[in-house]
């Protein structure tokens, strides 16, 4: 609390700062944690680290000139000498007519998200969750070596003030642990990694159990062939599956909209995605790994449908890019929060129960996709499909489509789970190009 009191009233002073050096209104950013973390590898640790971060920034306004300026590091005596800085940077850029630092409600309780463990591991604890992750993928008959395990904590204050009297702050914490398991020898070595991150540790999946999961994983990928070219329905693991969501959110970014330079730019109200699908940013979400009361702006957020039975249905808007468009703001600045897509009513299993051959991809490779076409073209790694069951492992093959017909011919399974920030199920999506060998 003491903390929390010490932050805010440095907030308080760097606005005054701003004020007395002549900004019109002024915002302040800061943000002040601590991280611990260990690298582990074939039982000996190759890393440990305790950090402490501080960082500031400022946005000024002097009509409706705007300028920025941060520092890594929070010295009250140098508050007025970066105000001033910023002021004079203001008043020799040229005037933005859709930039502005907006009003925002008081901020609710953030304990209510309950975002923060307050309780630090200490470097024992993540030593031994490392352990019990690399351990439990070196114990798999197969596995012949590990790129090692990680464990990771950290806690941190948010805080965001302005000069048209908002002020609010919430702590979040972060527990992570991940390994990497090798199979086979020479060149015809696989990897594959699992991981868990939460925000209080005892949520955190078992150490044990990933270590395993990413040692059987690296064992079924050993001797991948590359398959043939042509075209066929494509499965998509939940941990790729999740990137189709990111396209989404840069396609219907206000930004990207007012610029005209996305390939759903005109798609507001139209049907994207087939009837039934829903896809939802809730930052209210309890626990969730993006959760926040309030946004890089202080408006406050709350669980809204962009995607509600299949029709987009909304922007992604900061308050910027909503004055350009004639809209009101999403509460997104800063990006969306837990975003993610709602399960369908069948199983991966019986989702592909009824393909003769089609692709399982686990891993994809590679950024080929174009904002302004919507053309995707990616590398990728996975397992072949026939007859509705997982087949031999296939690699050194990309896959390709357009984002507008892979959305409308996207099927969600029904194995939905909060792990990432931006999530989805296992997804299917039909008439993929494959090329191959």
């Amino acid at each position: 609390m003491r903390e929390n009191q010490e932050l805010l009233g440095q907030a308080q002073e760097f606005l005054r700062a701003a004020k007395a050096a002549g900004a019109d209104v002024a915002e302040v950013g800061l943000s002040a944690g601590t991280s611990i973390s260990v690298q582990r590898r074939l039982g000996k640790i190759e890393e440990t680290e305790r950090a402490e971060s501080r960082e500031l920034g400022l946005r000024v306004f002097v009509g409706k000139c705007s300028a920025s300026i941060s520092a890594s590091s929070i010295d009250p005596a140098a508050f007025a000498r970066l105000a001033e800085q910023a002021v004079a940077m203001a008043r020799v850029v040229p005037e933005d007519p859709y930039a502005e630092i907006p009003e925002a409600p008081p901020p609710m309780d953030a304990a209510l998200l309950d975002l923060d463990d307050p309780l630090e591991p200490g470097m024992a604890v993540l030593i031994a969750r490392a352990a019990a992750a690399e351990d439990a993928a070196l114990a798999v008959p197969g596995i012949t070596n590990s790129e090692g395990a990680s464990a990771s904590w950290s806690r941190s204050y948010v805080l965001r003030a302005t000069s048209l009297g908002f002020a609010g702050m919430y702590p979040r914490s972060y527990h992570g642990v991940s390994a990497t398991a090798i199979a086979g020898t020479g060149t015809g070595m696989q990897r594959d990694y699992d991981s868990s991150s939460a925000g209080h540790g005892a949520d955190l999946e078992d150490p044990a159990v990933l270590g395993r999961r990413a040692a059987e994983q690296a064992l079924a990928r050993l001797n991948p062939v590359r398959p043939k070219t042509g075209k066929l329905p494509v499965l998509f693991h939940p941990r790729v599956a999740g990137s189709f969501l990111g396209h989404l959110a840069g396609a219907i970014n206000g930004a990207a909209i007012a610029r005209k330079t996305s390939f759903l730019k005109d798609a507001l109200g139209q049907a994207v995605f087939a009837p039934g699908i829903r896809i939802i940013d809730d930052p209210l979400r309890v626990r969730g790994r993006r959760s926040r009361p309030f946004d890089r702006e202080g408006q406050p957020g709350g669980r809204r449908a962009f995607i509600g039975d299949g029709v987009l249905t909304s922007w992604i808007l900061d308050t910027r890019s909503a004055n350009q468009l004639g809209l009101k703001t999403t509460g997104n600045a800063g990006g969306v929060s837990n975003f993610y897509m709602e399960p369908g009513a069948m199983s991966p299993r019986e989702l592909m129960a009824d393909i003769g051959e089609g692709l399982f991809v686990t891993e994809l490779i590679g950024m080929g996709v174009n904002g302004i076409t919507g053309d995707y073209s990616r590398g990728a790694a996975g397992f072949m499909i026939r007859d509705g069951q997982l087949a031999e492992p296939v690699a050194e093959f990309t896959i390709a489509g357009n984002l507008r017909d892979m959305f409308a011919a996207l099927r969600p399974a029904n194995d939905l789970e909060f792990k990432r920030g931006t999530d989805a199920p296992t997804l299917r999506i039909d008439g993929m190009m494959l090329a191959g060998s």
